[in-house]
């Protein structure tokens, strides 16, 4: 199992990281041409980014449906990654172009573009802090108004560093990021680095028929008003709300 062999790659951990299972609360429509990079909820609507260039976009979801009520496409030459929500603009990240871009979450107008150096995956909003996963084990910390960088924080699993940090979502004062090429979310302080528990989802891709080496696991959104997680994969043609089980 990808999850266990991975553990079992990275760390011996001193004291046991607690494990959490999942249950299906809600099972919703998704878009399958939709390359999943960046999800988050607001105002009663999914926002979703998706990747591949000549392909990515970012657009408001219908959650019931799984079809955009709005949305705008990036660049040809851009491969969409993360996306997260500060004040009323929507702040995204793109893979290896090192180019952000600003949209007003009103109407997904664009409002201005930003540079930094390095990949982007994920991004979400700790505090007054922007924080972009990079594909390695750092997380990074920006000034959201300037895009200078402030600190950067090494993720630990027990005493190693995990890399393939994700899509990122900030739950109840953790990040949460999916795990590359793995069925596995990881709850990380981000003060310390260090990841408190993780959730296996094992069986989520195949319950969804997904299928292919690039429909892997990404996408976490938290309503935190009606305490709902959502969760889905790239081109997967289903979203779940799940809850989390057999864990604290």
């Amino acid at each position: 199992m990808i999850v266990l062999a991975l553990l079992t790659a990275v760390a011996d951990p001193p004291q046991p990281i607690e494990r959490c299972g999942y249950r299906i609360v809600q099972t919703y429509p998704h878009d399958t041409t939709s390359f999943t990079q960046g999800l988050f909820w607001d105002g009663g609507h999914l926002y979703e980014a998706t990747g591949q260039y000549g392909r990515s976009r970012v657009a408001r979801l219908d959650l019931k449906t799984g079809k955009a009520v709005a949305q705008t496409k990036l660049p040809s030459n851009q491969f969409g990654e993360g996306i997260t929500r500060w004040r009323d603009q929507i702040i995204g990240v793109t893979w290896q172009g090192g180019v952000g871009n600003r949209w007003r979450i009103k109407d997904l107008k664009p409002v201005g573009t930003f540079s930094y150096a390095g990949e982007g995956w994920g991004v979400t909003m700790v505090g007054d802090s922007l924080v972009l996963s990079d594909g390695t084990s750092q997380l990074r910390f920006f000034d959201p108004a300037t895009m200078t960088e402030q600190k950067r924080v090494t993720v630990r699993f027990g005493s190693r560093p995990l890399a393939m940090l994700n899509e990122l979502e900030t739950i109840n004062g953790e990040v949460w990021a999916n795990v590359w090429m793995t069925d596995m979310i990881v709850r990380i302080d981000p003060a310390s680095g260090h990841i408190r528990s993780y959730i296996d989802l094992s069986g989520l891709k195949e319950q969804a028929g997904a299928r292919g080496s690039d429909s892997v696991l990404n996408g976490i959104a938290w309503d935190a008003k009606q305490k709902r997680l959502f969760v889905t994969g790239k081109y997967w043609p289903k979203l779940y709300e799940i809850a989390l089980a057999d864990c604290g």
